[in-house]
């Protein structure tokens, strides 16, 4: 779900959504990573940021070109909100590889399929959406009822979990549709940093990937055209880096941003940050927390 900043940030940007998912920027080609385990993740200390600002912060970043990652909270679950549509549109496109979904298949779109945050369905309810249009809307500007849409025509809950499995994910829980996944459950729909990063890297960096290299390319292309999230990752990156990710946030405290950092040369650093603010804790506050846990990190793995 997105609120609060990305919705803004969202609706500034609607107007110029169709050029964006026309003409992207061409992304640069991900560098292939060979399928190895990592080197153990050094830890870094975060606790200091959890004490000015309150709540708990996961983030895990592995620069691709030493295998060296940093670590906080990288195994304890958090509530991943709308970082699981970049996943949920892999999960569409390998299902189109397959033969099992078409790109150009024509979605109805209802007024019964209408919940909250919906740019691009609701202007569109009584006509149609392509399949392809629908995975641009959930991963460029977090359009919930088409995150509903695909994950039912995908074949549901059990199917998107079944998804993470593939990867090797063994611990990410699917529970729930929008916007229901954004509450707090216990370990409903929730996900470890650490796995998040090695998804990410399994998905679009390493040479087993499910994705052909036209399929990363799609990903990777919304995940640039985003314009949700200025003042997370893409605010904590030095001059000249390019930033692919996705944001998610729920209303009350969960601010989260997962996604390739490129440095102008040399291989990219995945990042997942899942940051649970408090209540009392302002939208900027949140945002200026995982810019600042970016900074740190790239610093800490030499890139300052």
């Amino acid at each position: 779900m997105t609120s609060g900043l990305d919705r803004r940030s969202v609706l500034t940007s609607l107007g110029a959504l169709g050029v964006m998912g026309c003409s992207p920027q061409t992304p640069p080609k991900p560098a292939e990573q060979p399928a190895r385990p990592t080197v153990a993740a050094d830890p870094i200390d975060f606790s200091g940021i959890e004490a000015r600002n309150g709540g708990r912060l996961g983030f895990v970043a592995l620069n691709t070109a030493t295998g060296r990652s940093v670590e906080w909270r990288g195994g304890e679950r958090f509530v991943y909100c709308s970082t699981f549509k970049m996943y949920l549109a892999a999960a569409t496109l390998i299902r189109i590889q397959a033969g099992q979904e078409q790109a150009d298949r024509m979605v109805p779109i209802t007024r019964a399929d209408m919940i909250n945050h919906a740019p691009v369905t609701e202007p569109a309810v009584g006509s149609s959406l392509s399949v392809d249009r629908l995975m641009q809307a959930i991963v460029e500007v977090s359009d919930n009822p088409g995150a509903n849409l695909l994950l039912k025509a995908g074949g549901g809950l059990g199917a998107m979990q079944d998804f993470y499995r593939s990867l090797g994910d063994d611990t990410t829980r699917v529970d729930r549709f929008e916007p229901e996944m954004n509450r707090l459950d216990g370990d409903k729909d929730t996900i470890l940093p650490a796995q998040s990063v090695k998804n990410l890297q399994r998905l679009f960096l390493n040479t087993d990937s499910p994705l052909t290299a036209a399929s990363k390319d799609k990903v990777l292309g919304w995940m640039f055209a985003s314009p949700t999230g200025a003042n997370r990752l893409k605010a904590g990156v030095p001059a000249g880096w390019r930033v692919a990710h996705k944001t998610g946030t729920g209303g009350y405290g969960p601010t989260n941003d997962i996604g390739i950092l490129y440095p102008p040369a040399g291989k990219p650093v995945v990042v997942a940050a899942y940051y649970h603010a408090t209540r009392a804790t302002s939208e900027e506050a949140n945002d200026a927390v995982i810019a600042e846990a970016t900074r740190a990190s790239l610093k800490a793995l030499g890139h300052d």
